[in-house]
């Protein structure tokens, strides 16, 4: 059976930039010091039995620190990842989304490795707005369909 996760993608167009997609760098040691293909849409695991919007909702608030925006929610569909997980994404266009601090909840983790120390590290450590072309180098290599599903859905 495979691992399931929900998460938001959210979209604004700006007159300069165009589309903008809200993008997060994941946290720990092992993505401390990698930029590109480091980055995912805020997202988290859930019970076969919640809604995938109402854990998405959560994944991102505990992600980012701040609720997702009270608008429209759009499914994109569920994408397979290489490592088999399925994600549910859904989109939103928030056009004055901009948390002022980005507070993410933590896991635990040995560091360093073989040390026997267990230290807490934040899931994400950075999130903001990217140009789509951007975001699409910075996104991990299996979430770039989340955004051609976006880029599908809002037209070009």
């Amino acid at each position: 059976m495979s691992i399931r996760s929900a998460g938001i993608l959210l979209y604004r167009r700006t007159s300069t930039a165009g589309l903008e997609l809200w993008i997060a760098h994941m946290g720990g040691p092992f993505w401390a010091h990698k930029d590109e293909r480091a980055w995912s849409i805020p997202k988290g695991e859930f019970p076969e039995d919640e809604d995938p919007l109402v854990a998405a909702k959560r994944e991102f608030t505990e992600e980012i620190g701040t609720p997702p925006p009270p608008v429209d929610y759009a499914l994109l569909g569920v994408f397979r990842q290489p490592s088999g997980k399925l994600i549910t994404a859904f989109a939103a266009r928030a056009d004055t989304f901009q948390p002022d601090e980005i507070v993410s909840n933590t896991f635990p983790m040995e560091w360093p490795k073989g040390s026997g120390s267990i230290k807490e590290f934040p899931e994400i450590d950075n999130a903001r707005w990217f140009e789509e072309a951007v975001a699409r180098t910075k996104l991990v290599k299996g979430q770039v369909p989340i955004v051609d599903a976006l880029v599908r859905h809002v037209g070009s």
